[in-house]
């Protein structure tokens, strides 16, 4: 093994273990999640946690929330999430469903996105909750972020009931231990074109729906662009602009006739979670205005169907809330604000909860063949979380 960049912590084999453990279950987000939410629950009971776990409609997904401390003082959240996007073993130089160490990186679905900060919250539990807490904890793991933050709002609505709710979360996305202030919200749109078909040769006659398909999709590169030209700009996200992007694209059936749907995906990322629907829909209309009365020419039952697949708002800046103000002095450096998603915005505005994303391994590793964390990622997680268990019982740091 390498050398790594500090001395190994006490709890590094720990967390490995944890890890090691949670990897084993196979999370995708098409699946359940059941058994390991189970797994997490058993163990933070033993520790003499308050356990709450609240089910989907379905019962086959659960959020767990774990928590210990006073009622009556406003405290700390740390939250991740327990799904994973899919793996093929065929792209991997190992098993993905099971953690397996090279040098000094840990390698397996979800280790930096985002079961690396579950277990560095499992390892370090038994620290953070000895001795008399002056603040709260909430420990909430959810089910179906990838897919568009289905499980969080639970959590965030629960959280918000409770005698005091707390002052902050911290969302552990891989950030590289540094504080992001900041994310985008997306809305995610399924578009339908409702066409008419008929043999190819009698195209002129008919509504292509894979033409008009094109149409729109280039209406909305045009949306970006104008976004890029003209903002409203945010110089502290990585891309400093709303985007645009078409993702997903079907439909025909045979070179010989004329399509009569066709069926795709785009997303807006937005910078401010007031304007996004706004911007949503008035994207909507431009595009009916400009298209429906030449496809509604040719013919009447011709139509642009609109399906919001999911959406999730963005996170603003906690930077000057009370709690995280009072948590300032342990927390690692700023990072900005980042264009991809995570639960924070959920947590803002359903549970009127301000968060912060923090949490170990790097975003340029998560959901690629061959995830991995690094070592040194894990001691700097669990670095964090001593100061904040001594924080949390008032002691200084």
């Amino acid at each position: 093994m390498s050398a790594l960049a500090q001395p190994p912590h006490p709890r590094r084999q720990a967390a490995i273990d944890h890890l090691e453990a949670l990897i084993g279950f196979d999370t995708t987000s098409a699946y359940s999640n059941r058994a390991l939410i189970d797994h997490m629950q058993a163990y933070f009971a033993q520790l003499g946690m308050e356990t709450v776990v609240l089910f989907d409609e379905t019962g086959e997904k659960a959020n767990l929330i774990a928590s210990a401390g006073p009622h009556d003082v406003s405290g700390i959240v740390l939250s991740g999430h327990t799904d994973v996007v899919p793996a093929n073993p065929r792209a991997w130089r190992s098993d993905p469903f099971c953690l397996t160490q090279r040098e000094a990186r840990l390698y397996g679905r979800g280790t930096c996105d985002m079961k690396g900060f579950a277990a560095c919250v499992m390892a370090a539990a038994p620290e953070l909750l000895s001795g008399e807490l002056t603040y709260p904890l909430y420990f909430c793991f959810s089910h179906d972020e990838e897919v568009g933050c289905l499980g969080a709002p639970a959590i965030a609505r629960h959280l918000a009931s409770i005698e005091t709710p707390p002052g902050l979360a911290i969302i552990g996305e891989p950030s590289e231990m540094h504080v992001v202030n900041g994310q985008k919200g997306k809305i995610a749109m399924r578009v339908t074109v409702h066409g008419e078909g008929g043999h190819s040769s009698f195209a002129p006659q008919h509504v292509n729906a894979v033409e008009y398909a094109a149409r729109i999709i280039a209406m909305v590169g045009e949306r970006e662009r104008r976004y890029e030209r003209e903002g409203p700009f945010d110089g502290d996200f990585t891309v400093p602009h709303a985007t645009t992007l078409a993702t997903i694209i079907e439909g025909g059936v045979a070179t010989n006739i004329t399509p009569d749907h066709c069926s795709f995906v785009f997303e807006l990322r937005s910078i401010d979670q007031n304007a996004a629907q706004a911007d949503m829909q008035a994207l909507i209309d431009e595009i009916e205005s400009a298209l429906l009365p030449s496809m509604q020419t040719l013919s009447p039952q011709a139509r642009i169907e609109w399906q919001e697949q999911f959406s999730y708002p963005a996170m603003g800046d906690a930077t000057e809330t009370p709690l995280f103000k009072a948590i300032e002095p342990i927390l690692p450096s700023r990072a900005g604000k980042v264009s991809y998603g995570s639960e924070g915005g959920v947590f803002e505005v359903v549970g009127n909860i301000p968060s912060i994303i923090l949490g170990p391994g790097s975003i340029q590793q998560a959901h690629k063949p061959d995830e991995f964390i690094e070592i040194e990622q894990i001691d700097r997680c669990l670095a964090f979380f001593d100061d904040l268990a001594r924080w949390t019982k008032g002691a200084s740091v």
